[in-house]
């Protein structure tokens, strides 16, 4: 921490001050030692301050905060400079502050003019999808296309955010209405057909195209449950002439066959390759488990980077193992942090660095008294001798608490 007597002082009867531009003021009373841990105490209440300017900054600049939220907490912040119960540097936080604002209502504009932009084009997407809509209920003939489309067009419809309430609603409506009217449609072309067999066929010849498209997908499982499906529908539509049934079924059964041949292949191609994954794993295990961790606990470290390296170049192993396995490794894992981590909380007090930079302060206080000294020039020597003792006071805090 900085040197806190340049910006407050706490005065025999135990009042704490700040000091700032416009002069002095009361931030406080102080009986519960000395004078330097008053001022140490209304300082860290100061590093509080300065640590949530400093968070809020850096979320504003890294885009991660709303800039609107960012400039609230900074107005806050700047309004209880005034009557804060501190000691430090309050005007240059201040001056931090307003430009700090200025950023914020800058960030905020942005973000503003960006939302009623992004609300602009999502109106427009979903005008243009309830246009499109509307033109398939009129005039498409495509029955399974168009239904499709619909569908698509109402998955991509839930994805547009940003279209304010009211207007949104009426879209909706519009939308809703144009896929009324398609089904009603589609419903009385498929009513007036003469005859059920004709239906039936046409039902069934859509069935087997489905499925034919799917015979080379490799999506397996979602495949698998979509020709489910199929022959969940076939099953339930009426028969067809009889010489239509029997060439139609031939070709259903023969995608569905083809589609789970491959599927069968490949899982067994797969199964294969993760037991070979899973013994190469099984050996790196062993490995990582073997690491002498307590007698050279950086090389250990060392080379279990290299195993995780490995061990995810490894692949995938049967599910039924995988847990085991990682559970086992992170096992090795904490062991190697938690020696390490001890090591590192073993470091002497001579390694301080803020033990190292308090002497240096302390130092540099002596040098001054003794050019005070060697100057003879009282006011200058009584000033030394007070700093030099509160920096002293201090490092022995500092060198006890270690």
């Amino acid at each position: 921490m900085s040197d806190w007597t340049a910006f407050g002082r706490v005065d025999e009867d135990g009042t704490v001050y700040v000091k700032t531009a416009e002069g002095e003021r009361v931030v406080g009373s102080w009986q519960a030692g000395a004078p330097e841990e008053g001022l140490a105490h209304f300082a860290r209440r100061f590093d509080d301050l300065v640590t949530e300017v400093d968070l809020t900054e850096a979320r504003l600049n890294s885009g991660a905060a709303d800039a609107g939220h960012s400039l609230t907490t900074i107005r806050r912040i700047r309004a209880s400079l005034a009557e804060a119960h501190v000691v430090g540097d309050i005007d240059a936080l201040a001056a931090r502050l307003d430009k700090l604002a200025a950023v914020a209502e800058e960030k905020a504009g942005e973000a503003k003019a960006a939302r009623e932009a992004a609300r602009g084009e999502a109106l427009a997407r979903k005008t243009a999808l309830v246009e499109e809509a509307e033109k398939l209920a009129a005039e498409s003939t495509g029955w399974k296309t168009a239904g499709d489309r619909l569908k698509e067009i109402l998955d991509e419809w839930k994805t547009i955010r940003g279209v304010d309430k009211k207007t949104d609603g009426e879209l909706w409506k519009r939308f809703a209405a144009a896929r009324d009217a398609f089904t009603r449609r589609r419903g009385a072309h498929f009513a007036s057909l003469d005859q059920q067999r004709k239906q039936a066929q046409a039902i069934k010849e859509e069935l087997v195209a489905e499925a034919e498209k799917l015979q080379e997908s490799t999506d397996w499982g979602a495949t698998a449950g979509q020709l489910k499906d199929l022959m969940t529908q076939w099953k339930a539509a009426p028969r067809a002439s009889k010489e239509a049934e029997q060439k139609l079924w031939e070709r259903f059964r023969a995608a569905q066959d083809a589609f789970f041949t491959r599927r069968s292949e490949v899982f067994s191609a797969r199964d294969n390759e993760q037991r070979v994954n899973l013994e190469r794993k099984q050996t790196l295990l062993a490995e990582a488990e073997g690491l002498d961790i307590d007698g050279d606990p950086k090389g250990a470290q060392a080379k279990l980077r290299e195993i995780q390296a490995q061990w995810h170049e490894a692949g995938r192993v049967p599910r039924e193992a995988a847990a085991g396995l990682e559970r086992r490794l992170r096992a090795v894992d904490e062991k190697v942090r938690e020696v390490m981590d001890s090591a590192w909380r073993r470091t002497t007090k001579e390694d301080s660095p803020l033990l190292a930079q308090m002497r240096s302060q302390v130092a540099e206080a002596e040098e001054r008294l003794a050019r005070a000294q060697a100057a003879g020039d009282a006011r200058r020597i009584k000033e030394a001798e007070q700093a030099l003792a509160s920096k002293r006071q201090f490092l022995q805090l500092a060198e006890q608490a270690s």
